[in-house]
């Protein structure tokens, strides 16, 4: 009997469909059906099934930063010759998912190759804390780091990537100054995940589009504010003097498109972007830059930008 043909293969190379199939691995019965904490078990194993070990001679310690509501945890990162620059690094999992362990090594590995510091920062979860809870916590790690007057960049993937943008947002509407620069990995910039109903992206592995839609509703605690530009960055109305920007898209990905939109309309308004698209990787490639010679070259190009970022200024 002659088997089934991959539907992947069309359009994923083997590595890629490798990492597919051993993350589905972690959800046997392809569905998560115990509710959030059973969803938060599932993608804490997904984690420590794909970590790597830190890199010799990054130091780590876990501390807390103050804020109003209470003391918020982060891990420091620190490379062996001290790092000129800090990246406060936001984690993915839908706002709902992940915390200081869930990307350790990514935070490790920046750390040692970009030669800078780097404070993750485990802000609080939903449903338990809704917008703007995460944002909040954010930003109190983000004025946690400026008396130690070093450059700072802020930068994480998915919702952690979401959380950088709107960071920046959040700090323009106060008048303060930007960071040094916003490193956006495959992030969740709109205010509707289904634009993108009907494209092959809507239903790519690792991510779909209702999934998205999933965990916005999460995030929001019901009903998604309307013409908020800390919630959906791309909703602004305009987005001039915005730091400037490194963005990493993944071709097939539901969320290919908010990177896409979020590049344009920072360089429509004179901001720098770099701007990166990678055809053949899927959502959450990060944990497969072991595994696939295209997640390792994407990871490669968010680890000079991060490097050349920490140093100098993109030209518009």
């Amino acid at each position: 009997m002659t088997a089934a043909p991959d539907p992947l293969a069309r359009w994923l190379d083997p590595e890629i469909r490798a990492f597919i199939a051993r993350s589905n691995s972690f959800y046997p019965d392809a569905a998560n059906t115990g509710g959030i904490a059973d969803s938060r078990a599932r993608y804490n194993d997904l984690c420590a099934g794909f970590r790597a070990p830190r890199p010799e001679g990054v130091t780590v310690a876990d501390s807390t930063v103050p804020a109003p509501w209470g003391a918020v945890p982060v891990r420091r990162y620190t490379p062996p010759g001290g790092g000129g620059a800090t990246l406060l690094y936001c984690h993915g999992g839908g706002f709902v998912l992940g915390g200081l362990d869930s990307h350790d090594d990514v935070c490790a590995e920046l750390c040692d190759a970009a030669d800078v510091q780097v404070l993750a920062v485990d802000y609080r979860l939903a449903p338990e804390h809704v917008y703007p809870a995460a944002l909040d916590d954010v930003e109190a790690a983000y004025r946690a780091l400026l008396p130690e007057g070093r450059p700072v960049l802020v930068g994480g993937d998915s919702a952690g990537g979401h959380l950088a943008a709107a960071l920046c947002r959040r700090l323009k509407r106060q008048g303060a100054a930007q960071p040094r620069a916003q490193i956006l990995i495959y992030p969740g910039l709109s205010s509707d995940p289904l634009r993108v109903a009907g494209t092959r992206a809507a239903t790519a592995p690792g991510l779909t589009a209702e999934d998205c839609a999933y965990y916005q509703q999460i995030f929001a605690g019901g009903a998604v504010p309307a013409g908020d530009p800390e919630f959906a960055p791309l909703d602004a109305d305009e987005f001039s003097g915005l730091a400037q920007a490194a963005i990493f898209a993944a071709g097939y990905d539901p969320l290919r498109q908010d990177a896409e939109d979020y590049a344009a309309v920072l360089l429509a308004a004179g901001v720098p972007v770099l701007y990166r698209d990678d055809p053949g990787l899927i959502h959450g490639w990060l944990r497969a830059r072991h595994m696939s010679h295209l997640a390792a070259n994407a990871f490669a190009a968010v680890i000079m930008a991060t490097g050349a970022l920490a140093e100098s200024e993109l030209e518009a």
